[in-house]
């Protein structure tokens, strides 16, 4: 496979042996955690542990647009619009390169730091259509979700994935109220305070809800493990 800067992929298969990549069990039984993702933050943990968002596209793009506009500028057919179209084509490959190594980098400590990961089912074709689209395609949300399940899977870890209907951000996970922020209008509030007089931040209130919905599912043998 020939990629539009020039650089010729070979792919191959190979076999191993079943259970070649598990890790060992972890002993401690709070070795679990829930992700709630978002645009601010990548990723809130258990704990309020974040794991900010890089936005690899969002440094790049004045670069980017830089290359483009050169590109418009250059004859068809030209040498020097063959030159510039191989810039634009390197700041894209670099883009994806930098994103794709730094969601592997993340899934391995996820992974080997956990015996339990619980996350939202999120809808990512539908939420790239919104007027997030640029930062959500810029995240890398639907790459990170399917090699973080991939990778949990053959080390031997419990991944659950929470319906994408469930109220983790609205619901109290105090008094189990839905009193929390809702809609658009709610994503600029980042603390919220419930009737119960229960003062949360958005993500971290997320994150326990999703982990406790995931070890209910569990629990109940409502999930694949």
């Amino acid at each position: 496979m020939k990629t539009p800067t020039g650089k010729f992929f070979v792919s191959f298969v190979v076999t191993v042996d079943d259970g070649a990549e598990l890790l060992e069990p972890l002993s401690d039984p709070e070795a679990e955690t829930g992700i709630d993702l978002g645009l601010k933050d990548f990723a809130v943990l258990r704990g309020g542990k974040v794991i900010d968002n890089p936005r690899f596209f969002r440094r790049l793009e004045r670069k980017l647009k830089k290359s483009q506009r050169a590109l418009s500028r250059k004859a068809k057919g030209s040498a020097n619009r063959g030159k510039a179209r191989l810039r634009v084509a390197k700041v894209h490959e670099k883009i994806k390169h930098t994103r794709s190594d730094w969601i592997d980098k993340q899934i391995k400590a996820l992974v080997s730091e956990n015996q339990a990961l619980y996350v939202e089912d999120l809808h990512v074709k539908g939420l790239v259509r919104g007027r997030m689209a640029k930062s959500m395609l810029d995240a890398g949300f639907g790459m990170f979700l399917t090699r973080l399940e991939s990778k949990a899977s053959r080390a031997g870890r419990t991944f659950v994935k929470i319906d994408r209907y469930f109220p983790s951000t609205r619901l109290c996970s105090t008094c189990g109220a839905l009193t929390g922020p809702s809609g658009l209008a709610g994503l600029k509030h980042r603390a919220w305070r419930c009737g119960c007089g229960a003062h949360h931040d958005r993500d971290v209130n997320a994150e326990i809800n999703i982990r406790r919905e995931g070890k209910r599912l569990v629990a109940a043998g409502l999930a694949d493990t």
